[in-house]
């Protein structure tokens, strides 16, 4: 009798744990953020390819030693960027702009730069 005992309840804990672990594989391939029309290409990437060309682009931003890019901000959202802050030169809005265009990945780039002053300059 003892003997049932044990062997139905090792069954019912190996079982247990067997579900446990089987729902927490299904909980993180549903986790927020992924679903399945985003496994299957319908949609874009998810948030770590965003974060990547969002660094790709303000790399290729700095090998520009004209452009200043601390005070450029970049967001990178399905292979669109959209470039925020401020430059010192009318010139460098549109170079900054040709830059991100050229990285691979950027399917659309939004120029919200704006030219700021030197602090008493004119």
């Amino acid at each position: 009798m003892n003997t049932t005992i044990r062997t139905l309840s090792l069954a019912l804990c190996t079982l247990l744990a067997a579900t446990s672990l089987h729902v927490s594989a299904q909980t993180a391939a549903s986790a927020p953020g992924t679903n399945s029309a985003a496994a299957s290409g319908a949609e874009a990437p998810a948030t770590p390819s965003n974060t990547k060309l969002r660094r790709a682009v303000y790399t290729a931003i700095a090998k520009h030693k004209e452009i200043h890019g601390g005070s450029i901000g970049v967001t990178a959202k399905n292979g669109a960027v959209t470039l925020n802050g401020s430059v010192t030169d009318a010139a460098q809005v549109d170079k900054v702009a040709e830059i991100a265009k050229a990285v691979p990945g950027v399917t659309s780039v939004t120029n919200k730069l704006t030219v700021q002053k030197p602090l008493g300059g004119m």
